[in-house]
């Protein structure tokens, strides 16, 4: 009889008592506004933001309610305005072209390569095509371009490169931190992320400017004073004035659970790095599968883990997810006509005018995706591995496989 497995795709590590023990001497205080601090108090958002700066290696932090609050203050901030042609991935999640939409302005898609990393060819040409003066560069399931290559192209064209590094916390190109390249970085802490506060998010930039009018558009009431790692006040002498608040304040029983997850962040990086690689080679002894390519520059956060069935039809990618699914193992498919869960394509973002990307669509309809909580062990990773490997023989031994209807339905998880 077949293995099942019987772990949770989408369970959690609890959090360490020391963010328990924070979160409750918060809840004792009532204080649970950034800006509402007892005399002399710093508070847990100040502490936070200049910690994160600190680990980063940034000018200024900035911390906010989601990532993707981060990414639509990071644009506003950066002067996009209703109409702006923005230049971002084809393949993504929908939070990347909804902070677009979400400022008014238009996504110009950008084709993905067969290793789901931007098309720099690509990039160059749509900075021809269009008037775009800003690139939101989405590090999509945690896989980095050639980032000197990427800021080469987008210095000479008078781009603005804003990074999402939602999946990225943690990781480097040639040595340098993720979010360290572009004019702004944007982070999340939702629950599926690196550092687990439900909701939650950051923005970092070495430009005082910017940071400032992201102050502003966070909602400091003017109190940017009590910021832990902002710019000088002269920063602030036009954006105070300028900027429309957004009320998108990170809260301080969510910062006090997140400071000693950052404490252990570079610890959790090499645990999914170590599940990373079983999983990788697990899944390479199929021959019939193609793992990722991982570039030598690329330092990775393994927390999920990508393959593509080049050779499978339409019915056969379904019929995987079924046979998969019986056995407990949830993958994600970018295949499918419907957005189904967190998963995707560009051809569901009704918001967005319909754009041609042949190749983007090409790799989509192959395309698989896992996530890889550390609540497995390297053991679970291994029996993952090999369910998934037996799983693709059965399915390309049977080209005729007609899955249930259900089949296509993915798990709700990002």
């Amino acid at each position: 009889m077949a293995k099942t497995f019987e772990g949770s795709f989408t369970q959690q590590e609890p959090l360490s008592q020391s963010a328990v023990d924070a979160a409750i001497a918060v809840l004792q205080s009532g204080r649970l506004h950034r800006y509402n601090l007892a005399p002399g108090e710093v508070g847990e958002v100040a502490q936070l933001e200049a910690e994160f700066r600190d680990w980063q290696g940034c000018g200024y932090c900035l911390a906010v309610t989601s990532g993707g609050q981060a990414m639509q203050i990071a644009l506003r901030a950066c002067g996009v305005t209703p109409g702006d042609a923005v230049l971002t991935n084809a393949f993504t999640l929908a939070p990347v072209p909804g902070a677009i939409g979400a400022v008014g302005a238009r996504p110009v898609l950008v084709e993905t390569d067969q290793n789901l990393r931007l098309d720099l060819d690509d990039l160059e040409r749509k900075i021809r095509a269009s008037d775009a003066r800003v690139l939101l560069v989405s590090h999509m399931r945690g896989h980095l371009c050639d980032m000197e290559r990427l800021m080469a192209i987008c210095d000479a064209a008078g781009v603005a490169v804003v990074e999402d590094c939602a999946h990225t916390m943690g990781a480097r190109w040639n040595g340098t931190r993720s979010g360290n390249f572009g004019k702004v970085a944007c982070f999340s802490t939702q629950t599926y992320k690196h550092m687990n506060s439900g909701e939650g998010g950051f923005l970092t930039t070495d430009d005082a400017d910017i940071a400032a009018r992201a102050t502003i558009l966070s909602g400091s009431y003017m109190l940017y004073d009590r910021h832990g790692a902002g710019p000088p006040a002269d920063a602030f002498a036009e954006a105070r004035l300028e900027m429309p608040n957004c009320s998108a304040r990170m809260d301080a029983l969510r910062a006090a659970i997140l400071r000693p997850q950052l404490a252990t962040l570079d610890e959790n990086v090499a645990r999914w790095n170590a599940r990373y690689r079983v999983l990788e080679r697990g899944l390479a002894a199929q021959n019939i599968l193609s793992v990722i390519e991982r570039p030598g520059e690329e330092s990775p956060v393994g927390s999920s883990i990508q393959f593509r069935l080049t050779e499978f039809t339409k019915a056969q990618c379904q019929a995987l997810l079924a046979a998969t699914a019986a056995r407990g193992v949830e993958l994600k498919w970018f295949g499918s006509v419907e957005p189904t869960g967190f998963t995707s394509s560009h051809h569901s973002w009704r918001y967005v005018n319909a754009q041609t990307l042949p190749e983007t669509d090409r790799i989509l309809a192959t395309l698989f995706d896992m996530r890889v909580p550390l609540t497995f062990s390297e053991a679970d990773c291994q029996q993952i591995a090999e369910i998934i490997r037996e799983a693709v023989a059965e399915v390309a031994a049977s080209p005729d496989t007609i899955p249930a209807p259900e089949a296509e339905q993915a798990v709700a998880c990002e």
